[in-house]
């Protein structure tokens, strides 16, 4: 199997998972409360290795990997809904989906709120209110709420690199310079 088969397949499988709970949350009026959730689950990803090494490596046992997922989500006080399902994820060994599982339901909670995400790349952080400023002129092009994810690359030398949706607007100096090489280039 090939990797973007494999890409493929764990959407797939995260997506039935998302799907399920999402409408069963939805259904109980219980969006917020997995929003909060979700980005506990997304955190704790990002910041334990343990974790990320529980729900990918093949040596723990499947009765092992639901102990773990189990006494996690108790400790996190996740919704018996979130925890049934990371339960389920286990016992049927694709807890392995479970980062793109936070994604799809991210993207769930997201579009239910009428929400979307830009990401943000800038050559220096920027303040609240230059990040007040993007947010509003983002959500008068998007006609949604927007959130800001962002972050610092100093390689852009100024300016700074905004993706909203499938839109990409590049104001970065290095891309104007590199534009400029190219065009000097053309002509000499």
């Amino acid at each position: 199997m090939n990797v973007a088969n494999s890409v493929s397949m764990s959407q797939s499988i995260a997506g039935r998972y998302a799907q399920a709970v999402f409408d069963i949350v939805k259904e109980d009026g219980g969006v917020d409360a997995l929003a909060q959730q979700t980005a506990d689950l997304d955190a704790a990803l990002h910041d334990s290795a343990e974790l990320r090494s529980l729900l990918a490596s093949p040596l723990y046992s499947r009765d092992q990997q639901s102990r773990a997922i189990s006494a996690l989500a108790e400790k996190m006080g996740l919704s018996a809904t979130l925890a049934n399902t990371l339960k389920l994820m286990a016992s049927n060994r694709r807890l392995f989906v479970l980062p793109q599982l936070v994604r799809q339901l991210q993207a769930r909670i997201a579009d239910e709120r009428g929400e979307v995400t830009a990401e943000v790349t800038s050559a220096i952080a920027l303040t609240d209110e230059q990040q007040q400023r993007l947010t509003s002129t983002l959500a008068d092009k998007s006609g949604k709420k927007v959130k800001l994810n962002t972050r610092v690359d100093e390689g852009l030398i100024g300016g700074m690199i905004v993706k909203l949706g499938s839109q990409m607007i590049d104001s970065s100096v290095r891309s104007k310079l590199a534009s400029l090489q190219n065009a000097m280039k053309e002509v000499g």
